[in-house]
């Protein structure tokens, strides 16, 4: 029977609903949606820039893939949403600086409103390294 694991970092935001982070489960591991907040105080405004705001969400994200061992090159997919597609070329640009070489299955969302305001968010599909999370 397949395991599920919860995977959590104090590198990026810590979930304020009933979700994890991320979870291993069946050798990958489900990067729940990022949200470009700072870990640190203060806290960011959904004012601030869309550029800004990607290069947050993209570490953020990062940072939960780190904290499963998980590198840029052992992402399998990407789901953006972001409001506005005005803002695609910008989120291109800081997801192709973010992810290098790596080039994983990518969609982007056109929606109209994201929580508190933020006007990208971003969830990920990776492979797990750990043999154990397919058993």
């Amino acid at each position: 029977m397949t395991q599920i694991v919860p995977v959590f970092t104090d590198n990026a935001p810590i979930p304020l609903g009933h979700y994890s982070q991320a979870v291993r489960a069946g050798g990958f591991i489900h990067v729940s949606g990022q949200l470009p907040i700072k870990t640190e105080s203060p806290p960011v405004s959904s004012n601030d820039a869309f550029g800004e705001q990607a290069q947050l969400v993209l570490r953020n994200l990062l940072a939960v893939l780190d904290a499963a061992g998980a590198a840029p090159s052992r992402v399998v997919k990407v789901t953006a949403y972001i409001v506005g597609v005005e803002y695609w070329s910008s989120f291109n640009a800081a997801f192709a600086e973010a992810f290098g070489e790596a080039r994983p299955a990518r969609s982007v969302v056109p929606v109209p409103e994201l929580h508190h305001g933020f006007l990208i968010e971003l969830d990920a599909i990776a492979l797990d390294s750990d043999p154990s999370s397919a058993d």
